[in-house]
């Protein structure tokens, strides 16, 4: 296992660029006691540079939704026709995000199964995304994304269990092991988040330790905050394993920033989003 400590350039920015060029993300998830999970999730995707973001949640939720943040484009989920619209949007998207207050219903596993089996696509598999997986018993052998894993400490316990593993270490060392072993078993990345977040690649040969962010961040919502940024370097072409440490670098920039303007007990998600400009001038 080798410890990565350089940091990768960002994609460029031509000034000449249109929204196309600058990726299309697609972020699944949301329910009626989560409207705010998928929002957090897209919007911090358009801030950190996504051409073009849209929120596939509820039709009950998604005026809702659409009226926090109208930079979005959205998706209304529970029609009969949900399948082949859902199926669309994911093939039409540079990266996927899904898991954010994605709950965990059968329709839902359903949302999962479907676009996982988008071979090659990008994806990010946040919160409830990682709890379905979990629950599935044993690794699907139709997993077919390039996929980004980015459990909290009690999401990875619970995916643990795939592994024959009881328990999520504390020491870097231990979380590094962990991690790596993970993400070799899975055959995707894996963040595995805390304090001194740890990222491996999809091998677990390569494993970063993060050393930003604070706890600024201890609020809910800031890891929505994370898949959505994470999802746009992904949808500009950015190496699972490089995306994933940018991503995490430049979140713990954003929200040590917020901490310096609020104070550390008073940041809330939102404040975070609001510190990304500054974190990816702060990156470069």
């Amino acid at each position: 296992m080798q410890y990565v400590t350089t940091l990768p350039s960002l994609p460029p920015r031509p000034l000449e660029g249109h929204k196309g060029l600058f990726g299309r993300v697609l972020v699944v998830g949301g329910n009626d006691g989560m409207i705010g999970a998928p929002v957090l999730a897209g919007t911090a995707a358009l801030k950190t540079g996504a051409g073009l973001v849209q929120i596939a949640v509820p039709r009950s939720i998604l005026p809702y939704a659409l009226s926090i943040t109208p930079e979005l484009i959205g998706l209304g989920l529970g029609k009969a026709a949900e399948k082949d619209a859902l199926l669309a949007a994911g093939e039409s998207a540079d990266a996927i995000v899904i898991g954010p207050g994605l709950g965990r219903t059968p329709e839902a596993m359903a949302r999962l199964q479907r676009l996982v089996r988008l071979e090659g696509k990008p994806m990010v598999i946040d919160a409830d995304g990682l709890n379905l997986l979990a629950d599935l018993k044993k690794w699907p052998a139709y997993f077919e994304a390039r996929a980004v894993l980015t459990p909290h400490p009690g999401e990875m316990k619970r995916l643990g269990k795939l592994l024959g593993v009881d328990g999520v270490p504390t020491d870097d060392e231990g979380r590094s092991g962990l991690a790596a072993s993970a993400a070799s078993a899975f055959g995707q990345a894996v963040v595995l988040k805390g304090n001194r977040t740890v990222v491996a690649d999809p091998v677990g040969e390569r494993v970063y330790i993060n050393h930003t962010g604070n706890s600024a961040l201890s609020k809910a919502g800031t890891g929505d905050v994370l898949s959505g940024i994470l999802g746009t370097l992904l949808a500009q072409d950015m190496d699972r394993f490089e995306a994933a440490c940018a991503a995490v670098h430049i979140h713990g920039l954003a929200g040590e920033i917020a901490g310096e303007r609020l104070g550390l007990r008073s940041v809330l998600a939102r404040d975070v989003i609001e510190a990304v400009p500054e974190a990816l001038k702060q990156y470069k």
